[in-house]
């Protein structure tokens, strides 16, 4: 038998740059970002450039001695501290980018992927960006084949995510991904003007109802649209909007909470942080021209649209009014 050290595997091909995803396989090379993890947790994202060094309390390291190796391994800094070196995931990028707006969480972001059903070649409409974190993961479901479209009104954050964009996809000086334009403006009037159609329409906004004309015009029969709302009250507002305008099945609302856990031999537990309550999400579907969804048949809740109630209000509910108070 041999004793001789076998060979190592060969350095697996770098993914496709046609494929826009964002993600570099192979040696780690000038140009890219990597994110460096210490002993505490603590997180530190830097771009590779040759010749150059990254300074922590705990010393320095050369980007030198990172340029070349494999992802995932271990260096040491001039004063002996210890990170772990990775490429960083979607996930972990877009908590740690720049922000303008705040961004959607990646618990978030999955939900809405996964549940409007964002598929390969799809035409999505966003609006707003924010930062770009949710249009990261829109551009990854859609493919270079796809579209997604995003109107944003405040030119400031338009400009952060444009950077955001560009560097997780690693688009060249100029170039953007090919899948995605950036409009400045209201989608309220700037998508009627375009005459665009869309499987998707995806809202994040903070009066999203405002945008639900424009939203059923462009969207085409059986297309999907989700709305991201922080509150009770947007999330009313846009819900009776929906069943108001009655071209649409009936909204689906909920959110999501995601808990850690901490797992060390018979010590199991929850863990001290948890990500909980950051938006609620809506789907509905859009009917097909002139056609309505079944009105649900299980009734109200009694003081559902009670006189308190100033919201939209379904067509079959009639308002009520507030009891005289009896004068003393």
């Amino acid at each position: 038998m041999s004793s001789t050290t076998p060979d190592p595997a060969p350095a697996a091909a770098d993914v496709a740059p046609q494929a826009w995803s964002g993600v570099h396989r192979g040696p780690l090379r000038a140009g890219e970002w990597v994110r460096l993890l210490d002993t505490k947790g603590r997180k530190h994202n830097i771009c590779l450039e040759a010749g150059k060094s990254f300074h922590t309390n705990r010393g320095g390291m050369s980007h030198d001695d990172l340029i070349g190796r494999e992802e995932g391994f271990t260096v040491t800094s001039t004063s002996g501290g210890q990170y772990l070196v990775f490429r960083p995931l979607l996930s972990e990028f877009v908590v740690s980018m720049p922000r303008g707006a705040a961004v959607v969480y990646p618990k978030d972001a999955a939900q809405i992927v996964a549940m409007a059903d964002i598929f390969p070649g799809a035409d999505v409409v966003e609006a707003g960006v924010g930062s770009g974190a949710l249009t990261c993961s829109l551009l990854r479901a859609v493919g270079p084949f796809g579209r997604v479209t995003s109107y944003e009104r405040r030119e400031e954050f338009a400009d952060v995510a444009r950077k955001n964009v560009h560097q997780f996809f690693g688009a060249p000086d100029g170039e953007t991904h090919p899948a995605w334009s950036l409009e400045l403006g209201d989608l309220a009037e700037e998508l009627p003007r375009s005459g665009k159609r869309a499987d998707r329409v995806i809202l994040d906004m903070l009066a999203p109802w405002e945008c639900l004309e424009a939203t059923a015009d462009a969207l085409r029969p059986g297309g999907i649209v989700c709305a991201y709302v922080a509150t009770t009250t947007q999330l009313s507002r846009f819900m009776e909007t929906v069943r108001l305008h009655g071209g649409f099945t009936e909204p689906q609302a909920w959110e999501s909470l995601v808990r850690d856990w901490h797992v060390e031999g018979l010590a199991v537990r929850p863990g001290h942080k948890m990500i909980g309550h950051t938006a609620f999400l809506v789907t509905a579907r859009r009917m097909a021209p002139g056609e309505k969804a079944p009105r649900k048949t299980r009734r109200p809740a009694p003081g559902a649209y009670g006189p308190d109630y100033t919201g939209p209000r379904p067509a079959d509910v009639p308002e009520v009014e507030a009891p005289e108070t009896p004068e003393s």
